[in-house]
């Protein structure tokens, strides 16, 4: 069997760097052969000019677009052809949007998936952005922008509808928001946006 395309495959579905001893266990084969053949594959994508990269980061491997494009991507995100968001953006964000500040463990934790892809959208297209650090965990926190605010076409949170009505036993979340918007200041005046 040539490990070649199915380390291919495996990293292209990873959401985080993968060890090249972990590849080796699900290929049931040596990582010093898995080892080579990743620093094959990243030599390939290298040297032939592609849009992607494949990268040794975090003490893992993953794939990784090239960094002369990433004008293009940035662009390609943040244009109007590409203005919809996927309906994992859109819970990613409600979620964001009703916890706020929050952190990405949190709102995983909320939507029962790995959310690392659809928050890097949202930062990327200007609808959240990084709000310091967790005072417990000291994980990065997470609110949305005044450009959120704009897009839904309202001039503050405390205009987002309440969640009870649209949720099943939202009791204990209806709470927590309550606390929240309780300890929230004042509205600050909104920031000048320059995403488009």
């Amino acid at each position: 069997m040539t490990i070649g395309p199915a380390l291919e495959a495996m990293l292209l579905m990873a959401t985080e760097p993968t060890a090249a001893d972990e590849l080796a266990a699900a290929l049931d084969v040596p990582t010093a052969t898995v080892e080579e053949e990743l620093a094959r594959i990243a030599d390939f994508y290298d040297g032939h000019g592609r849009g992607v990269r494949l990268r040794a980061v975090a003490g893992g491997w993953r794939f990784a677009t090239d960094p002369a494009v990433s004008d293009v991507i940035e662009a390609w995100l943040v244009s109007d052809q590409r203005s919809r968001l996927s309906q994992a953006a859109l819970e990613t964000l409600s979620v964001i949007a009703y916890l706020q500040p929050v952190s990405r463990g949190r709102v995983a934790s909320v939507r029962g998936v790995n959310v690392d892809g659809v928050v890097k959208t949202l930062l990327v297209r200007g609808l959240i952005r990084e709000d310091g650090e967790d005072a417990v965990t000291g994980a990065m926190t997470f609110s949305t922008t005044p450009l959120f605010l704009q897009k839904l076409g309202v001039n503050s949170l405390k205009e987002l509808p309440d969640l009870a009505p649209l949720l099943p036993d939202a009791v204990a979340l209806e709470a927590e928001l309550g606390q929240l918007a309780a300890a929230e200041p004042a509205d600050a005046p909104a920031e000048e946006d320059t995403h488009e």
